[in-house]
Formats: structure tokens, sequence, C-alpha cells
């Protein structure tokens, strides 16, 4: 059963060129499924039927006991629905390789249920996130430019950290063209180019220039965001980051760093923005999947409907 999994999960990182993020999740999940998988007795990938897919399923929706006795609450449904599509494509991989004969998965569906919207912050509180950074120390100066890039691009946390220094030094310059975009390597390795902003473009400059060299101590390679030991800042120290700042700004929702992505989304669509220009610059590959932004404006636009106008209830 490891070997038929670790197969799987090779063959999404190397045929597929599936993230390491994403190819470390399908392993937890799967991790999940061959101890509920050994918990039953099964061994082999051909005693696997789909009653044992069911009852990891429901295993999963009602909360379970670990073959080492911890236990385990209930997941969320979004959490369930990951995890049996993991097995899903499992099994539809074990018979495209003809490792299996049947796939146990076949008739086994994720669970259903409403679509959570993403929550965005209003503007002024973005803008007090931004504010509450002090500007006037190395990592400061770091902090301004992670934020601004988060929220003035509207990437992923894990596409920012990755960016180089190469990758924007000619943004930023003083001659620069502001029309240049910055490019960005999105799930999958797709890439994107996004526009780069004035306040983005100043707070990356004033890093690479005030900032960067203090901490720099040629550990980072070339990395953009340093961490105070000189290397590379990692996804989870940025989110720190911007869970710090937010602290200091008085923000009392929870926050992370996709917080400012769904609200760059929002604030461009309470602007005007066409959902499919707003698409593009998210690195959907479906537009359905932006389109859920849409929601929450029309929501925005209803409160504010209901609180100002004098026939609205």
């Amino acid at each position: 059963m490891t070997r038929f999994v670790q197969g799987y999960l090779d063959h999404l990182a190397v045929e597929r060129g599936m993230s390491v993020h994403t190819v470390q999740g399908y392993r937890r999940d799967l991790e999940r499924y061959l101890a509920h998988l050994a918990a039953r007795g099964v061994r082999t990938p051909a005693e696997i039927d789909p009653g044992a897919v069911s009852s990891f399923a429901h295993a999963l929706q009602q909360g379970w006991t670990a073959p080492d006795g911890s236990n385990h609450p209930p997941l969320a449904r979004a959490s369930v629905a990951r995890a049996v599509v993991a097995v899903r494509s499992l099994h539809r991989f074990g018979v495209q390789e003809r490792l299996t004969t049947d796939n146990p998965a076949a008739a086994v569906h994720p669970p259903g249920g409403g679509r959570r919207l993403p929550k965005a912050l209003p503007l002024e509180q973005v803008q007090a996130v931004l504010d509450a950074v002090d500007r006037s120390t190395p990592t400061g100066l770091r902090d301004a430019a992670l934020l601004e890039l988060l929220y003035g691009t509207g990437a992923r946390i894990s596409e920012v950290v990755a960016l180089d220094v190469d990758d924007v030094a000619r943004l930023v310059e003083a001659d620069a063209d502001p029309r240049q975009g910055l490019r960005l390597i999105g799930k999958g390795d797709k890439e994107r180019i996004v526009p780069l902003g004035s306040y983005a473009r100043r707070a990356v400059s004033d890093w690479l220039v005030r900032g960067r060299p203090a901490l720099s101590t040629g550990r980072g390679g070339p990395a953009l965001l340093l961490n105070s030991r000189g290397g590379r800042l990692s996804r989870q120290s940025a989110w720190g980051l911007l869970r710090s700042a937010a602290a200091r700004a008085g923000i009392e929702a929870e926050i992370s760093p996709h917080t400012l992505r769904h609200s760059f989304a929002t604030h461009l669509l309470d602007g005007g923005a066409d959902v499919r220009v707003v698409q593009e610059l998210l690195g959907h590959a479906s537009v359905t999947t932006t389109q859920i932004y849409t929601l929450v404006t029309v929501d925005h636009l209803r409160e504010v409907y209901l609180s100002a106008h004098p026939r609205a209830r």
C-alpha cells in the first residue's frame, strides 16, 4: 500500500508538475487513508472495496481513533471533500497504470455543501495593517515590501516568498517603464504577469536599497525577502509577520496572507473591474473560481442598500 501511494505521489510531482505544497497536501490525506485501511486489516490495493472507501469518508466526517489510540475530531466538510478527491484520484491512477483492475472509489463522491465566501478586509483595515509596519528598520522595510506585494498584486504567499531579486530589480529602477509587470509562477508552474503599482514598487525599492543589505549574509542567495538570519523568508514566517502587523493595527478578525489576496480581488470588483481581468490577475484556471468574489460584492451592495435607502425595509 505504501508503495502504491508513493508511486502516485511521484506521478503528481514529476509527471503532472504539481507544487511541493500540493503534493504534501495529497500525502497528508492519503496517509490518513492508509491508516484507516490498516485498521480494517487491508494490506494490498486488491483488497480495497467500495465499503472501505465509504467508511473512510464517514470516519473523517464523524471523527476517528487511529491505530495508535490517538483521537481525531471530525474534519470540516471541505477537508473531507479534499481527502475523498485524493482517494478517488489515487485509485483512478491505479487503474490507468494497470496496478489494479478496478476502481473501488468510483461510486464514492465527496460531500457537497454550500459555497464558502472568501473573507476580505475593508479597505480601511487593509490600510491600517500596511500603516502598522515600522518602516524605519530593515525588518520593517522587508515587512512593508511583503505586505505591499501581497495586497498590490493579489499573489499567493508561496509566489511572493519565491521571488528573487532579479525578478523585481528592473521593475523598481528610477527609469523603469511603469507598464512592465511582475512575473509570477503559480500552481502547476503556470506563469502570469501582473501589474506592479507605485506603492509596491516604492516599498520593494526601499527594501532593496536600505533594508536587504543589512540582513543579507549570503545565506539567502538570490532571494528577494530575507529572514533575520539572512536566509530566504519562509511562508510560515511571512504568515506570522502579517498577523503581528494586524494585531498592531487592532484588527481582531482572523487574518492570513490569503486574506489580502481575497481583499485584492474584492476591492477590484468593487471598483468596477471585469471578472475576467480579475481571473487573469489571480491566476485562476477557471472563471468559476473567480466568480465567487462577485457574490461577496453583491452581499456588500445589499448591506449598503438596506442600511442607506429609506424604503429598503
